[in-house]
């Protein structure tokens, strides 16, 4: 069974406090990405990482204060959440992409990684019989992905102790809604065995 890791909005901007749009609590969960991390790299799973590229003055600033602006400090990837081997893929790049890595970094204007329009030929380039998902933000951008990898027929976890919410109440019913849709809940330690 051939896996890929999908590793959504990893970045400085929502991990640590001085953040732009902190997660209260992500960089409690750094250490399960970092563990995943170091998995894949051992392992040569590949891993998909979506990351937010918004321009300064970003449509969805009107619904979100400031953040992961392109080329700022707060949309970089924490190091530990970093493949050696890795390509990044802007949003505005030409498909196909000549060559792949072991790590493939989608950028993405919008909440949805799915409005990226480089996703899908990746996922059918690499096809994966399994997805493992995890990231921030567990009610909003790692609920598109896990439910539009649902939608491609494939089995889909998510590691639950490398996600965090901004609501408890909205990432227990994303929860609820990805179980009821197939999702199987999952933890680093089962899947790094």
């Amino acid at each position: 069974m051939k896996t890929v890791f999908f590793d959504v909005d990893t970045l400085i901007d929502f991990v640590f406090p001085a953040g732009a749009l902190y997660v209260p609590g992500a960089e409690h969960r750094l250490g399960a990405v970092a563990a995943l991390t170091r998995h894949a790299a051992a392992h040569g799973i590949p891993v998909i990482s979506t990351a937010d590229a918004h321009a300064e003055n970003d449509p969805e600033f009107r619904s979100w204060p400031a953040h992961c602006v392109k080329g700022t400090l707060g949309q970089r990837k924490p190091d530990v959440t970093l493949l050696e081997n890795r390509v990044v893929i802007p949003a505005d790049a030409a498909w196909p992409v000549p060559a792949l890595a072991q790590q493939v970094i989608v950028e993405k204007r919008t909440l949805d990684c799915f409005d990226s329009p480089h996703l899908r030929p990746l996922l059918d380039r690499l096809a994966a019989d399994r997805y493992v998902v995890y990231g921030f933000v567990t009610e909003y951008c790692v609920r598109y992905a896990a439910l539009g990898l649902l939608a491609t027929g494939r089995r889909v976890e998510l590691a639950k102790d490398a996600i965090q919410y901004l609501r408890q109440q909205d990432a227990d019913r994303t929860l609820a809604e990805f179980t009821a849709a197939g999702g199987i809940l999952t933890t680093v330690a089962e899947v790094c065995r």
